[in-house]
């Protein structure tokens, strides 16, 4: 392994050439109209996506924060009387922290 790293030290560097090799054309080694077009379609797809993402997250948010408002309105204090729980019959968890028979 040392015998190794010595001769990667002291061996000299390949110089640049600042031309292709002889027998490659310039078309062989760019990725020319169509690699350009697949980029520019991921790059255009992704952004779309985000956007898409951000929509959705923010209407997640909208709804949780509407729920929340509703529930703090809830003056009855009785379980079952929301609004969201109208057809439930265990509205409260067991006491082992289950959430009623949905979970099994």
């Amino acid at each position: 392994m040392h015998s190794l790293l010595i001769a990667l030290a002291t061996s000299p560097a390949p110089a640049p050439s600042p031309s292709l090799r002889p027998g490659l054309d310039l078309d062989q080694v760019t990725p020319g109209l169509l690699g350009f077009l697949l980029t520019a379609f991921v790059v255009v797809l992704t952004a779309l996506l985000i956007v898409d993402m951000v929509r959705r997250i923010r209407r997640v948010r909208y709804r949780a924060q509407v729920e929340g408002e509703g529930a703090s309105a809830d003056d009855s204090g009785l379980p079952g009387a929301g609004p969201h729980d109208a057809g439930r019959a265990d509205t409260q968890p067991e006491a082992k922290g289950d959430a009623g028979s949905g979970n099994r």
